[in-house]
């Protein structure tokens, strides 16, 4: 269906500024103009409104050499399309400019797995890769992505799926031109206190690169981390390809940016080598 081909952006001028350059500004006040870039496999980066979590993600792209491939991992909030969501085809657009699907990584990651799916519906309108998306535009014009969408499951899927994009990149000989970004918010709609101390004992699991840790603290505590499926599959992927560290680059909630401290959302940006 040739009108699935062009992904438009869906919450350009409510997530984030709809003009380019005034985008662009938007993004400048934010970032970390003295960070050092390194070379990382992976990170996470936070997809909600700019004025809540954009320091955060702006921070951590900051100290991160975008690369020229990056595997897009984020939770379907939709509940629309296939559990296990990749397109294969295509562009996405966003006011900074079109960003093509890597037809053939993609295409060799969805042969390769048991459980990933063609499908466009899922992405149709789900905010969680596209906010990603200028922050990693304003440090590098030129780049493909794979977008992957994916709902909560077994850990050992999430497991699996990692492995399964993991052996793709290690086969391909690309894992140097890779980067893996896994999005996602941490603890949604409770005091400051209770996310903060949910949300440390989210990261630290995340910092020993502990995905069964992860899902076990997520389930024992109820932290509402909408993103936690797509954090374990890139940890599971990364430590396929050799991620021995990670490190929290910064955290923060929205209550540290509006004042209100008795509903907060939780971010983290965190990068993974």
């Amino acid at each position: 269906m040739e009108q699935f081909k062009t992904r438009k952006p869906i919450v350009a001028g409510q997530f984030y500024l709809a003009s380019p350059e005034r985008l662009k500004n938007q993004i400048e006040t934010l970032i970390d103009k003295k960070a050092a870039k390194l070379d990382v496999l992976a990170c996470i980066l936070p997809h909600a409104g700019y004025m809540y979590s954009g320091g955060v993600a702006a921070e951590t792209a900051s100290c991160i050499n975008i690369k020229d491939k990056i595997i897009l991992l984020g939770p379907n909030h939709t509940g629309n399309g296939a559990k296990f969501s990749i397109m294969s085809e295509g562009v996405w657009q966003t006011p900074l400019g079109e960003i093509k699907i890597d037809s053939n990584l993609a295409k060799k990651i969805l042969r390769r797995s048991r459980y990933l799916e063609e499908d466009f519906l899922a992405h149709l309108d789900e905010h969680s890769l596209e906010v990603e998306l200028p922050f990693l535009q304003f440090f590098k014009a030129d780049f493909e992505i794979v977008p992957i969408a994916v709902f909560p499951e077994d850990l050992e899927v999430l497991k699996e799926i990692g492995k399964e994009i993991a052996d793709v990149i290690k086969e391909s000989g690309i894992k140097d031109s890779t980067l893996i970004v896994a999005s996602s918010d941490m603890t949604h709609y409770e005091s400051q206190g209770s996310a903060q101390m949910k949300d440390k004992e989210a990261i630290q699991a995340i910092l020993e690169l502990n995905e069964n840790k992860l899902m076990e603290r997520v389930l024992r505590l109820n932290i509402s981390m909408c993103g936690y499926a797509p954090v374990i599959i890139m940890l599971s992927a990364a430590k396929q390809l050799g991620a021995s560290s990670a490190r929290l680059i910064k955290y923060q909630t929205s209550g540290d940016v509006t004042g209100d401290f008795d509903s907060v959302v939780g971010y983290a940006g965190i990068i993974i080598n």
